[in-house]
């Protein structure tokens, strides 16, 4: 998988790289079981502090999106329940609140969240 890091984001490259590691398992790019580059490793690849992939690392784990054992690395690992639903209803509520305070029709945010759920099963992002 290529993950691809914008240096001049306002978003913290931890979270981009936590991002596309979730968009690269949601698009089957990366499969239940598969190992995941070292964090020194990625970080040379990618020519950014270990630290900021350990960070994404963690985060990845937290959320139940890989395991990470001393011996095998970081792996991909079956996505766990565990709070997932509860974080997710306030992400998209907040969504939700950005777009009406936008003027956002709920018809036309209904249809950007369900474009935005195909384009993930297909692999990039929303447009």
């Amino acid at each position: 998988m290529v993950i691809k890091i914008d240096t001049r984001s306002a978003q913290p490259i931890y979270e981009q790289l936590r991002d596309q590691v979730v968009l690269g398992i949601a698009d089957g790019r990366l499969a239940v079981g598969e190992a995941l580059p070292s964090v020194r490793r990625l970080a040379a690849d990618l020519g950014i502090n270990f630290h900021t992939v350990s960070k994404a690392y963690a985060a990845l784990a937290d959320e139940g999106y890989i395991a990470i054992d001393r011996r095998r690395g970081a792996v991909v690992a079956r996505a766990a329940d565990d709070g997932f639903v509860p974080r997710f209803v306030g992400q998209l509520t907040l969504c939700a609140a950005q777009a009406l305070c936008h003027g956002m029709a709920e018809n036309e945010f209904l249809e950007l969240c369900r474009g935005c759920y195909h384009q993930a099963q297909e692999g990039g992002t929303h447009k």
